[in-house]
């Protein structure tokens, strides 16, 4: 049975952390954007945000992606007192036992504040470069997470199963969280949610689906978690596309031309549930996109839509407010403005509105 998890449960306020963007074009300078995000991690902590969060991806042509759990590593040190979660971690592609290791380090040195989420993953350059056949994608991602809980939690674990085999193993540094760090499943459609509600621990919502699609999600995941007689899950999270200044014309301005290149690049590499009108002019692409999906918009657009995830049963937000090519000083200045005007109006309207009610 999945063991529960009451550090961030219970619930009170939304959550807000911050995604950073970890994909920059191959032309920026390596060193100076990784400078910048040690800057932005300085300045979400200062701010009172509850996390940060960052992606993987491999081979990305004209792009250089920083490496995931080296960089989380790396950036702890700065992020102190705040969650540090993976969104996600392309679960097939590793091997569960040194993910494990990596995993409960970062427990260590957050405090017992990691929290890893995974994913299947669904370019097939990806799985080349690993070796790893695209055909075995959800048997590995099933067997690796039992081997994660397993070892985050058991004294000795002998394990004997299609893909892995061994006896007696044991992992050292044990995470600090009891009786481990949560495991938050990547999920969108029915069947993988129903697998994310027996498996995991939480479910982590894309961004790109609607409110009512995301509300249907939460649903399922509860229903599933019901009918295999599961405790109820406590952690629902979300990426979540996120762009905010003084008005809604200058946020889409200054968001929409970076959001749309990551998103024309989703496209090319075939992510689900994604179709652009590459026809249509591109503020048209972008508030076609955006409707009833991302948060983008002055500080009273922006708290709305926050708020709405929580009616839906979100509980924790991991914010994308860059995108690659952005500019550091907008970067900031929209950690800054979100920090200040929308965090604490967040924290205030979703206290008010009661627990979340992840159980319901």
């Amino acid at each position: 049975m999945v063991a529960e998890h009451g550090t961030m449960a219970g619930n009170m306020a939304l959550k807000l952390g911050i995604y950073l963007n970890s994909q920059h074009p191959a032309g920026d300078d390596p060193a100076r954007r990784f400078a910048e995000t040690v800057e932005q991690v300085r300045l979400v902590r200062s701010l009172g945000f509850d996390s940060i969060w960052a992606g993987e991806h491999h081979i990305t042509p004209g792009f250089h992606f920083f490496p995931q759990l080296p960089l989380l590593h790396r950036l702890a040190g700065e992020a102190e007192g705040l969650w540090i979660g993976t969104n996600v971690t392309l679960l097939p592609l590793h091997n569960p036992v040194e993910l494990a290791e990596a995993g409960a380090f970062l427990d260590v040195i957050t405090g017992g504040k990691f929290l890893l989420g995974v994913g299947l993953g669904y370019r097939p350059e990806e799985f080349q470069i690993f070796g790893v056949p695209v055909s075995e994608r959800v048997s590995r991602f099933i067997e690796a997470v039992e081997i994660i809980r397993r070892l985050w939690s058991e004294d000795r674990v002998t394990h004997s199963g299609r893909h892995w085999q061994f006896s007696d193993a044991a992992i050292a540094p044990r995470p600090l969280q009891a009786p481990r760090p949560p495991i938050l499943i990547g999920a969108q459609v029915d069947a993988a949610i129903a697998r994310a509600a027996r498996i995991g621990d939480g479910l982590l919502s894309v961004p790109t689906v609607t409110l009512d699609q995301l509300d249907a999600q939460i649903s399922k995941f509860k229903s599933a978690r019901s009918a295999t007689k599961l405790p109820p899950g406590e952690h629902f999270c979300r990426l979540l596309e996120v762009g905010c200044a003084a008005d809604d014309d200058t946020a889409i301005r200054r968001s929409a031309p970076f959001l749309m290149e990551k998103y024309k690049s989703y496209v090319s590499w075939g992510l689900e549930g994604l179709t652009l009108d590459l026809n249509a002019a591109p503020e048209q692409q972008f508030r076609a996109l955006a409707s009833k999906r991302f948060a983008v918009g002055a500080p009273a657009s922006v708290i709305d839509m926050l708020v709405a995830q929580h009616r839906c049963g979100i509980n924790h937000l991991s914010m994308r407010v860059s995108w690659p090519g952005m500019g550091q000083d907008e970067i900031l200045a929209s950690i800054e403005l979100l920090g200040r005007k929308v965090l604490p109006a967040v924290r205030q309207r979703t206290a008010a509105a009661g627990p979340s009610s992840p159980n319901a």
